[in-house]
C-alpha cells in the first residue's frame, strides 16, 4: 500500500503543481469544511504538496517508514493480535491526514484565507507507529546523525509544540504533532495489549 499512496501522491501533486484550480479544489481550507460541508477535503489535502520538494522529502520519508510498517502489521494479523494489515495501514495513514487537521478545523473554521496541504501529519502518523514497535531504532537526524527513534520523537514533539505556538513561518506544525502522536497511539486503538510490549522494548530493549 505504501507504493500504491507514493505513486497516487506523486501524480496528484505533479498534476496540481500546473493547475491551481485543481490545487484549490483540493486543498484544505477548514472553512469550507465546515460551512459548505466539503468534507473530501480532510483527506484531499493530502495529495497536494507545495512543491517538488516538499513532495519528494515527505515520499521518501513515508517510503523509509511505510513499508517497515506494513511489514510489522502484517506479522501482528498472522499472529492473531489486528484483524487486518491492510486495513490497519489504511486506518494508520487515512486516520493521520483527517485528526491533523482537526485543530485548523476549529481554530480557523472562519477564516476563509487560510488552507493547507501535504501528507506531513499522515507521515508524521507512520513514523511515529514504527517508533512505538521499535523506540531504539535509529533515525537519521537531519539525514546524518543517527539516535534512537525515541529519542527522535521526543525531540521532534517538543520542536513540533515550539514552532506551532510561534506560528509565522507557513508550516503546519500543529498537523505534524497532531499526526504524530496518533500514529504513535495507533497500535493501542488496534490492540491494547501491545502497551506491556513497548514498555519492554523501552526498558529492556536487550530482552
Amino acid at each position: 500500500m505504501t507504493f500504491i499512496l507514493i505513486f497516487l501522491t506523486a501524480v496528484v501533486s505533479v498534476a496540481a503543481f500546473g493547475n491551481r484550480r485543481l490545487f484549490d479544489r483540493l486543498s484544505m481550507q477548514p472553512a469550507r469544511v465546515v460551512h459548505q460541508r466539503e468534507w473530501y477535503r480532510a483527506v484531499s489535502y493530502g495529495f497536494v504538496h507545495g512543491d517538488t520538494m516538499h513532495l519528494v522529502v515527505n515520499m521518501l520519508v513515508l517510503l523509509s517508514f511505510g513499508v517497515a510498517v506494513e511489514r510489522l502489521f502484517r506479522a501482528y494479523e498472522q499472529a492473531g493480535m489486528i484483524f487486518n494489515s491492510y486495513w490497519s495501514y489504511a486506518l494508520l495513514y487515512f486516520g493521520g491526514l483527517v485528526v491533523s487537521v482537526l485543530p485548523d478545523l476549529i481554530r480557523r473554521r472562519n477564516d476563509p484565507f487560510y488552507s493547507s496541504i501535504g501528507a506531513s501529519g499522515a507521515v508524521s502518523a507512520v513514523v511515529f507507529c514504527s517508533i512505538f514497535f521499535n523506540p531504539w531504532s535509529k533515525i537519521y537526524f537531519f539525514g546524518l546523525i543517527p539516535i534512537p527513534g525515541i529519542l527522535f520523537g521526543a525531540l521532534y514533539v517538543g520542536y513540533e509544540y515550539y514552532m506551532g505556538r510561534r506560528e509565522g513561518d507557513h508550516i503546519n506544525h500543529n498537523a505534524h504533532l497532531v499526526g504524530a502522536l496518533y500514529g504513535f497511539v495507533f497500535p493501542l486503538l488496534m490492540e491494547p495489549s501491545m502497551l506491556p510490549q513497548f514498555w519492554m522494548r523501552l526498558f529492556h530493549p536487550g530482552a
